[in-house]
Formats: structure tokens, C-alpha cells, sequence
């Protein structure tokens, strides 16, 4: 159940009373499932307008309202869910720009992983910001770093990305136990 059918008011189960009890006289049963299912139908039908707000569900033609509405736009090849997360986090995304923690957040509410960012280190230009993330995430996501980082990073800064190669290690625990035994020997 998403969030615009929370905040609606449920709609009861009810089931149509009737005094006779008999198994031969199921009409007013039928009548009631039928009823119930009519105003299941109903209700969903009313609730059409509040899932067409909610850009992971609403039509393409209103998803490009939106996004034009939270500035917005597609990059080329983009995917339709990047597109549509995009423009549901837009409003986050402007708020958390700025800063490194926020900055983390993005990527990580637009699936890119793993992602570290350091600003003025030793030997770089104060004017840097380093990037570094996984080769595999930089390759998947070449052009969305690029639109992230002319929409929400800061301006007079340059970035830079340092790539990281992430290697499983494997490490084993075991109980190493032994004896040990010191013998003395005299030359002489």
C-alpha cells in the first residue's frame, strides 16, 4: 500500500446481514461480495488522481510535468526508474546539496553505491573535491555523475574522480594451539 492510499480512508469489509440462515438462500451474499467488489473499484478510482502525484507510479506524460515543475531533465539513455527517482528526490536532493554528507546521500538515494568524498587535501588545489567510488559505479553511471554534479554540486569547485578497485577478501578463523618445549645444551 503506498502512501496516498495510507493517508485515504480504508474502505470496510462489510458483509450484508440477513436473517435467513438457510445454505438454499445465498442471493443476499452474492449481493454483498458484489456490492463490496463495486466499491473497491470505486474507491481505487478516487484514489487515481493522488497515485498520478507520485512520480514511481504516475503516467510518463505527467512524470515530464513534474520534472519540468522540480527542474529536471532527462539526460539521454536515461532509464525510466533513474528518471522517476530523480524527480521524486528532487526536492531532498537541492536540500542536501552543499555538503559532503549530503552529497553521500544523493548517490546513495539514486543508487550508486559506495561513494567517499574529500575536499582540500595535501598536494591538491583547495579548489578540488575528489570523488572516489568503485570502477564498476562509474562506469554504470557515467552520465549521471555528470548531471549530479552540474546540478547539485557547488559552484567554483572542480571535481575529480578517484576509482577504486574493490577486491573480496576472505579471512579465516581457526584455533592454532601447540606445545613448546626449551631444552638447554652446554659446549664443554
Amino acid at each position: 500500500m503506498d502512501k496516498h492510499q495510507q493517508q485515504a480512508p480504508e474502505l470496510p469489509e462489510h458483509k450484508a446481514p440477513w436473517w435467513m440462515d438457510g445454505r438454499e438462500q445465498q442471493e443476499p451474499h452474492f449481493l454483498g461480495n458484489g456490492l463490496n467488489t463495486f466499491w473497491r473499484k470505486a474507491w481505487h478510482w478516487l484514489l487515481f488522481p493522488l497515485r498520478q502525484l507520485d512520480p514511481l507510479e504516475c503516467s510518463e506524460n505527467i512524470l515530464n510535468v513534474l520534472a519540468w515543475d522540480r527542474g529536471i531533465q532527462r539526460f539521454s539513455n536515461e532509464p525510466l526508474l533513474l528518471y522517476r527517482k530523480r524527480v521524486k528526490f528532487a526536492f531532498a536532493n537541492a536540500r542536501d546539496a552543499g555538503d559532503i554528507a549530503g552529497f553521500k546521500r544523493i548517490f546513495e538515494r539514486l543508487g550508486i553505491g559506495w561513494v567517499e568524498l574529500h575536499e582540500r587535501q595535501p598536494g591538491v588545489p583547495w579548489d578540488v573535491i575528489i570523488i572516489e567510488l568503485a570502477d564498476l559505479a562509474l562506469a554504470q553511471n557515467q552520465q549521471l555523475l555528470q548531471v549530479l554534479i552540474q546540478h547539485y554540486g557547488r559552484t567554483c569547485r572542480r571535481y575529480r574522480y578517484k576509482v577504486v578497485y574493490p577486491q573480496p577478501l576472505r579471512l579465516h578463523a581457526a584455533r592454532f594451539s601447540g606445545s613448546y618445549q626449551v631444552f638447554g645444551a652446554k659446549l664443554g
